[in-house]
Order: C-alpha cells, then sequence, then structure tokens
C-alpha cells in the first residue's frame, strides 16, 4: 500500500496499514461495515451463515427442513440467546443446539495432530474477517477503528492511534473510558460481546477484556525492550507488527493459528463470588508457551527449560496454560510427544490457587488429577497413565513410589512450580527415578550403582519446565540454556525491571530509609574475659538492641512515620510489617507498640505479632494466639480485615510485627510499609521486601525503613535479579573430586569399609537385618572422629561432608558421571552425616544489667530516597565454589537451658544441657534434603507440623533404651513441644543459611 505524503499524518494511517497486512498475510477477508455489520445483534450475518451452510450443510439441511421459511430467523435467536446465556467464548467452543437436536459449531479449533483430514478441513475452513471504521452502537453514531470477527462473531476490537499526529496508545485507552460505555451495547458487553479489546500506537500496545468506563484496567501487550518495557525496533515496520504480521517473532497475534489457539486453550471465564473476569493472556504468557511448545515439537523429550518470570507475570495461568498444551503436543511425525504433565512444587500445603487454575482449563473431566490425598493416590495416578497431574514433590519419596516401575517408555513434562535447589534433593531425584525405574537386569553390584548414578542425570523420557522468578546459580546450571558465551541463560525471560516498568508489580525500592543506632554503654565488671572477642561483642549488641530504651526509640519511629506517611493510603486500609531479628525482639516490639499507643491515645491504630512457639511473659508461656486473641491460622484474615465470606471483621488492625513468618509467601496487597529490624542479603532481601510489590487500585508507592541495612546492602540483593539472572562461569564440576581428596586427608575414611557398605546398600531393597549392618559399618568411621580431639578438624570435617553430598547430588543432575566411587562415597556420606556426633555448644554468656549499663542509646537517620535500580545495573551470581561451616547461632544455648530446668521443673528429672543435646541426633537423623528444602521454603507455620511429627518419631527410636526420656517425650506433649520447637528453630536457620 503506497501512503502519499499528506496522508502520513492523518489518524487512520496505523489502522489501514494494519489491515492491509491482515488481508495479504494472514488470510483476513475485508468487510464493509455499512453493509454487513448487524448493530442489534453485534455480529456480521452474512459471514456467519456462509460458514454454518458452507462447513455443516446436512446440519443446515436438517433445520430448513424443520423450521421451513423460518430456519434463518430461528437460527439467530437461538444463536442471540446463547450468547446473552453463556457468552461467545462458550459458544465458540461448544457451539449451540436447536431442537429437534441439531447441533451447530461456530468455529472449528486446530487438532493436536494431522491424522484426522476431516478436522483438518474444518479447521481451515474457519473465516477470518475485518471490518473498519464500524458504527457499533444503535444509540449513537459511535464509531471503532478495527474489528475482527471469526466465522461473522466479532472477536477483538481496536483503537490505533497515530504517533506522528501527536496521539497514543494511551488516549485510545481514554477513548474506550470516556466513550465506549457498555450499557445496553452487545459489542462492548463482558462476555456477550468482543473477547479482548485492544488500545495501539505504532510503537506500544495495552488490552482489556472488560470495558467499565473510567474504572477500565488496561493491561501491557507488548514485547518487551531491552530488558524493560516496550517493543524493539523493526526493520521497515511498527513495532507492533508482531500483532498483525508473522515474523522472526513468529506467527502474528491476530493470525489465523495463534488468534484461533488463544480462544481456544486460553482464554477462561474467572468466577470468584460475584466477580467475573475474562482471561486473555499477557504476551509472556503466550509467548513462553508457544516458544516451548515449539522447541519441544522439534526436539522432543529430554530437554531443560527455565523460565525466570518475575512475580505479577501470572505464572498459574502459565503453569495451567502449558500443561494443557503440553498433553496435547504432537511432533512432525504426528506421535505425541508427552503421555503426561507432572506440576510439582515443593509447598507444603499445595497451591489450592494453582490446583483451581490447571482445573478451570480442562475442556475434558477427568484431564487433571489434583493429588491432596496420599502418595498411593500418586502412584496410582501415574500408573494409570492420568494426562495431567499436580502434586508436592515430596510425595515422591515414599515406599508406594519406591514400588512403581515399567515408566520407562512412557514421556513426561515435569513443570516445576518455584524452581530452585529443590531439585537436587532426594525427593527431585525419587520422582525422576519413579519415571524411569525399570527391573533390573543385572545382579552385578557395580552395575546396578552405575545404574543408579546414572539415573541422577539427565534422562531423555523427562523434559523439566523450571519456573522461579529469582533463581540461583544452581537453578541457573540445572535447568538453564547454555547460550554461545557457554553460560546457562533462561529460556524465556519476563523480568523484575519488565514487570516494574508494566506497572503489573511495584518497585518497593523507591523509597528507602535507613537508620542507624548508635549506643553507650558502661561495664560494671572490668576486664570481664566473656565480654571480649566476636562473640562477646555481638552479644552486647544484642543486649543493647533488645534493651527497652531502644525498642522505644524505633517504635516511636515507626509508628510515627506509618501515622504521618502511610496510614491514609487505600483510604485508610493500608497496612504495615515489622520484620524483626528474633522472637524476642517481636515479642519486645508487639509490647512497645501497644504501650506507645496507649500512651499517645492512638486509639485508631492495633497491631498484631506473628511468632512461632511460645515464649515467657511474666512466668508464663504465651503464644501468638494469647497475644492476638485469635487462632495463628485465623491471623492473614484479620489483619486483612475480612473473612472468607467477605464480611468484614469488627476490629482493623494496621501494623503485623513478626519473626521469620510471614516474610515469605504472604500475599497482602494493602501492604504499604515495612520496617526492617534485622540484617537481610542476597535472596532473602528479595522475598523478605517483595511482600510489598503486590499491586491494588490507588496503591502506587511503597515505604520502607531500615535500622540494619544500607542502601547498597539491599540494591547488592537485587540486582542479580533485576534483569535476566547469570552466572559468573560454570561451576567446576571437578570439584567434587577435590572434595573427594580432602574428606580422605583427615583420616576418618576407610575405602574398604566405604566398599563393604556398597556391597549391602546397592543390593536391592534394605532388609530389617541390613540396617544394623550398615550403621556398624559407618560407626567405625564415627568411632575414629570421636577419638579426635581437635575441634576444629571435626567441624571442618562435618562442613566439608555437608557440602560433598549437596554438591554431588547436584553436579550429577547436570553432567552425566562415570565414576562409581563418587555415587558410593555419597550414599555412605549421607549415613555418616547423620551419625556424627554434633559439636559441644559452647558456653553461654549471659548478659545483665549487673554487667553492663545502656548509658545513652540513639537512632539517627542515615540515608533517605530511591533505591531503585537503573537499567543495566545487574550482578551475575558466583559459581559454586566455597564449601565452609555455618557458625552457632548464640541464643540457641539460652532456650536450651530454659527446655532443661522446664524438664527437671515438671518432672523430678536431673537432665543436663548434654543429655538435651542429644535431640542433636533426632535432627541430623531427620534432616534430609527433603526436610531440609521445606524448611527453606515454607513460612515456618506451614512446615512445623510436618517437622514436629518426624521429629516426634525419631526422638522416639534414638531414646527407645532411655525409659525416663523416652516417657516424658510420649507423655507430656506441653514438654515435648518446648523440645519440638527449639531444635524446629535450630533445623530453620540451618536450612536457610545454607540456601
Amino acid at each position: 500500500m503506497t501512503i502519499s505524503a499528506q496522508s502520513v499524518h492523518k489518524e487512520k494511517i496505523l489502522q489501514d496499514h494494519l489491515i492491509a497486512q491482515l488481508e495479504s498475510g494472514e488470510g483476513y477477508e475485508r468487510r464493509d461495515p455499512k453493509v454487513d455489520y448487524d448493530r442489534a445483534l453485534a455480529m456480521d450475518r452474512a459471514l456467519v451463515l456462509r460458514f454454518i451452510q458452507s462447513t455443516q450443510p446436512e446440519a443446515w439441511e436438517k433445520l430448513t427442513q424443520h423450521y421451513t421459511a423460518s430456519a434463518e430467523e430461528v437460527f439467530f435467536k437461538q444463536l442471540e440467546k446463547a450468547l446473552k446465556d453463556r457468552g461467545l467464548l462458550d459458544v465458540l467452543r461448544k457451539g449451540i443446539k436447536i431442537v429437534p437436536g441439531i447441533a451447530l459449531s461456530l468455529c472449528y479449533f486446530r487438532p493436536a495432530s494431522g491424522l484426522e483430514p476431516k478436522r483438518i478441513a474444518e479447521y481451515r475452513a474457519n473465516i477470518l474477517s475485518v471490518m473498519d471504521e464500524v458504527e457499533y452502537s444503535q444509540k449513537h453514531g459511535g464509531r471503532l477503528d478495527v474489528v475482527l470477527f471469526v466465522n461473522g462473531l466479532p472477536v477483538v476490537t481496536i483503537e490505533a492511534k497515530n504517533l506522528l499526529t501527536g496521539s497514543t496508545f494511551r488516549n485510545a485507552e481514554k477513548q474506550y473510558r470516556d466513550d465506549r460505555a457498555p450499557a445496553g451495547e452487545p459489542l462492548l458487553t463482558l462476555k456477550r460481546g468482543a473477547l479482548v479489546h485492544f488500545a495501539l500506537d505504532e510503537d506500544n500496545a495495552s488490552m482489556t477484556t472488560r470495558l467499565m468506563n473510567g474504572k477500565t484496567r488496561f493491561l501491557p501487550f507488548n514485547r518487551g525492550r531491552d530488558g524493560g518495557a516496550g517493543n524493539p525496533d523493526v526493520e521497515d515496520e511498527h513495532r507492533i507488527a508482531y500483532l498483525y504480521r508473522s515474523g522472526s517473532w513468529g506467527e502474528a497475534i491476530f493470525s489465523r493459528s495463534v488468534l484461533l489457539d488463544v480462544i481456544g486453550q486460553f482464554m477462561h471465564l474467572e468466577v470468584s463470588g460475584k466477580d467475573e473476569v475474562m482471561i486473555f493472556p499477557r504476551f509472556q504468557q503466550l509467548d513462553a508457551v508457544r516458544k516451548i511448545m515449539a522447541h519441544a515439537k522439534v526436539h522432543g523429550t529430554g530437554a531443560n527449560y527455565l523460565i525466570q518470570h518475575s512475580a505479577g507475570s501470572g505464572k498459574s495461568n502459565t503453569i495451567g496454560w502449558l500443561a494443557h498444551h503440553a498433553i496435547n503436543l504432537h511432533d512432525g511425525t504426528d506421535r505425541q510427544v508427552f503421555n503426561t504433565a507432572i506440576i510439582v512444587t515443593d509447598r507444603v500445603v499445595l497451591d489450592r490457587q494453582l490446583q483451581g487454575t490447571v482445573t478451570q482449563f480442562e475442556q475434558t473431566t477427568g484431564v487433571v488429577k489434583k493429588i491432596d490425598g496420599t502418595s498411593r493416590q500418586l502412584k496410582d495416578a501415574i500408573a494409570k497413565g492420568a494426562r495431567i497431574i499436580v502434586t508436592t514433590i515430596q510425595k515422591f519419596s515414599t515406599d508406594h513410589l519406591r514400588e512403581l516401575s515399567g515408566q520407562g517408555d512412557r514421556t513426561f513434562a515435569v513443570i516445576v512450580d518455584e524452581a530452585h535447589s529443590s531439585q537436587s534433593g532426594k525427593s527431585a531425584q525419587a520422582m525422576t527415578d519413579a519415571l524411569t525405574r525399570e527391573a533390573n537386569s543385572s545382579d552385578d553390584i557395580e552395575d546396578l550403582i552405575a545404574e543408579y548414578q546414572k539415573a541422577r542425570g539427565p534422562q531423555a523420557n523427562i523434559s523439566f519446565f523450571a519456573f522461579t522468578a529469582t533463581p540461583r546459580n544452581v537453578t541457573l546450571e540445572r535447568f538453564g540454556v547454555k547460550g554461545a558465551d557457554g553460560h546457562p541463560h533462561p529460556f524465556h525471560l519476563y523480568s523484575m525491571r519488565q514487570a516494574i516498568e508494566e506497572g503489573f508489580i511495584l518497585d518497593v525500592l523507591q523509597n528507602y530509609m535507613t537508620y542507624k543506632a548508635y549506643y553507650q554503654l558502661e561495664k560494671a565488671i572490668d576486664d570481664d574475659p566473656e565480654l571480649s572477642g566476636r562473640k562477646g561483642q555481638r552479644k552486647v549488641a544484642r543486649y543493647a538492641s533488645l534493651h527497652p530504651t531502644a525498642i522505644g526509640q524505633k517504635v516511636e519511629i515507626i509508628v510515627e512515620h506509618f501515622r504521618r506517611h502511610v496510614m491514609h493510603e487505600l483510604n485508610g486500609q493500608a497496612k504495615a510489617m515489622i520484620v524483626t531479628q528474633s522472637r524476642e525482639h517481636a515479642l519486645k516490639y508487639f509490647f512497645g507498640v501497644q504501650n506507645y499507643i496507649k500512651a499517645q491515645g492512638y486509639a485508631d491504630l492495633k497491631a498484631l505479632v506473628a511468632f512461632s512457639g511460645d515464649l515467657d511473659v511474666n512466668g508464663e508461656p504465651t503464644t501468638e494466639a494469647d497475644l492476638n486473641g485469635f487462632a495463628e491460622t485465623e491471623l492473614p484474615g484479620r489483619f486483612d480485615g475480612f473473612k472468607p465470606d467477605g464480611t468484614a471483621y469488627p476490629d482493623t488492625y494496621h501494623i503485623l510485627i513478626v519473626a521469620e513468618k510471614y516474610q515469605t509467601g504472604f500475599d497482602q496487597p494493602k501492604l504499604c510499609a515495612m520496617y526492617v529490624d534485622r540484617k537481610l542479603s542476597n535472596l532473602q532481601a528479595v522475598q523478605t521486601l517483595s511482600r510489598l510489590n503486590r499491586t491494588r487500585a490507588g496503591k502506587d508507592r511503597t515505604f520502607i525503613l531500615d535500622f540494619q541495612n544500607t542502601i547498597e546492602d539491599i540494591q547488592n540483593a537485587f540486582r542479580p535479579f533485576y534483569e535476566v539472572t547469570t552466572v559468573e562461569a560454570m561451576s567446576d564440576p571437578n570439584q567434587v573430586y577435590d572434595l573427594e581428596g580432602r574428606l580422605y586427608k583427615f583420616g576418618y575414611l576407610d575405602k574398604d569399609e566405604i566398599e563393604r557398605f556398597a556391597q549391602i546398600y546397592f543390593k536391592g531393597p534394605l532388609s530389617t537385618a541390613d540396617r544394623p549392618r550398615l550403621e556398624g559399618l559407618v560407626r567405625q568411621a564415627v568411632a575414629r572422629f570421636d577419638a579426635d580431639d581437635d575441634e576444629g578438624r571435626q567441624e571442618e570435617f562435618r562442613q566439608l561432608l555437608k557440602s560433598f553430598n549437596r554438591f554431588y547430588a547436584f553436579i550429577a543432575q547436570v553432567i552425566s558421571l562415570d565414576d562409581t566411587g563418587l555415587e558410593k562415597l555419597a550414599s555412605y556420606g549421607s549415613w555418616l552425616s547423620r551419625l556424627l556426633p554434633n559439636r559441644e555448644l559452647p558456653p553461654e554468656i549471659e548478659i545483665t544489667e549487673d554487667m553492663l549499663r545502656l548509658q545513652a542509646f540513639k537512632v539517627d537517620q542515615k540515608e533517605q530516597g530511591s533505591a531503585s535500580l537503573s537499567p543495566g545495573d545487574t550482578q551475575a551470581l558466583a559459581a559454586i565454589s566455597e564449601f565452609g561451616a555455618k557458625p552457632y547461632n548464640e541464643d540457641e544455648k539460652k532456650e536450651l537451658s530454659e527446655i532443661v530446668q522446664a524438664f527437671n521443673d515438671r518432672h523430678g528429672t536431673q537432665f543436663s544441657e548434654a543429655d538435651m543435646i542429644r535431640f542433636e541426633q533426632v535432627n541430623r537423623d531427620i534432616l534430609d534434603e527433603d526436610l531440609t528444602e521445606m524448611l527453606r521454603n515454607n513460612p515456618p507455620d506451614v512446615v512445623y507440623s510436618a517437622f514436629a511429627q518426624a521429629f516426634f518419631q525419631g526422638a522416639i527410636r534414638m531414646f527407645q533404651r532411655d525409659n525416663e526420656m523416652r516417657n516424658i517425650v510420649l507423655s507430656d506433649p506441653e514438654a515435648r513441644d518446648k523440645a519440638t520447637r527449639h531444635f524446629f528453630n535450630r533445623a530453620l536457620r540451618e536450612a536457610r543459611e545454607s540456601a
């Protein structure tokens, strides 16, 4: 189409170009709106009839025979009724029926395979058409620039602007809001009318599925530009050419293949109570699914795909769409690529939103199996060939799944929700085993070990699709695609930066303020050696941080800032969170906030507290439920202010004070401020502060006051995940041999004992008699370890052994190894790590007012402003290279002594702390990779019950010969819970610090 110099500045230039491209390149038929558009029915009647009569002549003949001259009138009356009652999407998918049982299809979707020529011909018979300047209203002369039709039914409306005239897609959005009122307009009514509405200019696109006048919300529909919002330049075309023209980016969005795929397999009506939302995939969702499926169609199974999609990207929907597309994918020879799609998460409580999302895409009942029961249910679902399975990864580590075999000839798409290092744990290995295990064909131990080792690596019948917003280095190396630089990269990216720039999430670093605490202490006991050195300094700092004066000054800053800057946001519904460094700090803050509110007469302000277990308050064990006045399970709803049925609670709470709990996995869009009084680093900082990034109408800014970290600290934590996450270099797999060599140098290990261990361990299912034999072999190394009086060497060995076990499990998944000696050491080392005695806890330093007095304390503001990152401000992750020990927490011994005292007071016993430390052995017995990952990636209140059950069973096994301790564990739930809580917190810290 030739454009004159005079017409280039006309408003219609973009819509004319778009229509010309759809006609010439995508097979659209151009129709005349003045002749062909029926405003009352909001359709192209003649085209609807042409499609029905040409594709279903027998059904139309039957209709005309039954209704004679009124057949056409009856047809359109029933079609209009179906559109009003069921909506256009349902009519396109399911058609309509007319008495006496005449079924009529309004659209044919692409079949999964080409084995049925009739269905291919039907799909090709769909008629795509376009009209411009469509007068859609019977009330006035309002026009829409462009309307796209499928078989005469309108599916897309478009308002297009020309940048050269000074108008942008924002003007198009405003036109929809101000001049496209949906009331009484069938073309613009939700469900009844067009499925989606686009606002365009030459550079940008946005879309909405529901017109609500001034409340209409448009979402960006752009490809992304240089890691941020917008679209890249296109040679000799507009930047939005991907909508109407197929090119290097793939098939056009409005092409037959993409548009009908979106209507048939992506769009759905989401119903929540009285609210209805029509879901149209965002660009990154549609692009990810289609690109992944295109790659799998060509390359088959056995590949890994890392999808780095930021929070706010609609990950649950993307996972659901990917699963349904995967089970319908056929390769170039029309063979099914994936027999089953398995969606796994490491969350203890399976994400119900994910279950529901995947199920709502189900168009054939029974396709989706939600494993919300036992592992036997999972085994049956796999064995019976279920098409889509949704489960937790922990269920693969059970005896039921170990019985499963014969799946090696079937193919699986394993979709991992929140992928991270848990995919190198025992549950991940158990999943691979279950999906590949075949009957053993050899009795030779070396062959069996080689097969076991091979099963750790990549499997030809399994493709992994790993989703995460914040990939660790191991995640990138495990699932990333190796680029030209030799480093792994995500297969598909929707970055944190792009999500922020497009408004899907908020930039939580936009308003960041830091404070520095200064204190002056008077030392009552001069030259006390216990207060010298690094440990003494930490204890002194903790003493100062818990002092009522310190808490009081920070509380004043927090409450006054909240009242002045935050409280009135969101029409008074704004919330805030105080993040503290320990349970005791949370308790002190809670009382401090309450006292300050009361002293100032702030009756309109209320606070809640969240911590695990109980704490001493006036000599009585007290839980968060005792302090808040309701069960801890009610806290999220109480803090939000609304019950599950939508009715409001009588009390309004504004501030939530937390210690560990609610720092991950807590979705509260009303959070507008966070007050941080604990050190945050790396991924922990990103996950904690990201509690603030959820969007909500009226929420356009957030506030962070930080008493512990600098702006530079936080920026360093966010940098690796702001744009595409990369690694500096691949981890050197040869480090596994370095670790192996270092372990043998200690003299604790004996190769002959490891060999004899392997002969028993790998011969097949272990019998009751095998276990004591294996333990006896391992305890010979434990005896040599105990005989060494160098505690430093012992601790170094402990940590190196853990490092070897973790690194080997990781590297064996990335590379197909051919060294059974490593497999033998890994299996032996796993047992040894659990049986090694824990290092002795250092003596406690108890600081009192007799030793120190706080003379002065002040808090000064240090930094204020934006901590936001700039485009290109990124940092690559380091490769795995350091293997070291984690220091003990200084507060754990004090809690332990209190537990010992409680045991002795309640039962008249004389247990020492050394007796209680034996529970450390229980922790080592139960803390395998799976439980460690559960602790690392779930809120403490969610994972505690699973830990407590394992700890109880482990304690009974350990103390079976110690009647006194066993009887207390069995008969005294309160004492048992105190001990369990202590060792739970120990395990929780170790798991998270070793991430």
